[in-house]
């Protein structure tokens, strides 16, 4: 496949933007392992002094309230599907970056189908963040399926 001369703007902002994501879910996976290996108490403590947090919050008491009802087998499993999501969105943006064909196709396949789902959760319960994480990943979806085609247009007419 031949090397593109520059890097596309669209493609670098939604490599920058999958490099976050996976950076921010690897940082909430190895707190999610920190409850694994020590104690919701403990690891909300720690949290709470380190942010200079009351523990007597009535958010802080809520958060430990739900994270005691869950199971050890339930953390693992979030831990596993955090770590595989964040691989695979730091992933994603590495190959972005460098400019790769298959991260285009591999971010269209993944961010696409992923849009079920989030119209799905928006029929459940309208909510901002909801709304937003669709628009941008149908844009994201949309944009990158328009770059393939003129990609594969353009490879075609050489």
């Amino acid at each position: 496949m031949s090397a593109r001369k520059h890097h596309d703007v669209g493609f670098v902002l939604i490599a920058i933007f999958k490099l976050i994501k996976g950076a921010l879910l690897f940082i909430v996976g190895l707190g999610v392992l920190s409850l694994l290996h020590k104690g919701v108490y403990e690891v909300v403590n720690q949290w709470s002094l380190a942010l200079q947090l009351n523990t007597q919050n009535r958010w802080i008491q809520k958060l430990v309230l739900k994270l005691g009802l869950v199971s050890r087998r339930e953390l693992g499993l979030i831990v596993t599907t955090t770590f595989f999501y964040s691989a695979l969105l730091l992933t994603e943006g590495t190959g972005l970056l460098l400019q790769k064909v298959w991260a285009e196709y591999l971010t269209l396949i993944i961010t696409a189908s992923f849009i079920p789902i989030e119209v799905y959760e928006l029929m459940k319960r309208v909510t901002v963040s909801r709304v937003v994480l669709l628009v941008v990943n149908t844009l994201i979806v949309a944009y990158l399926a328009f770059r393939l085609r003129q990609h594969a247009l353009a490879k075609r007419r050489r």
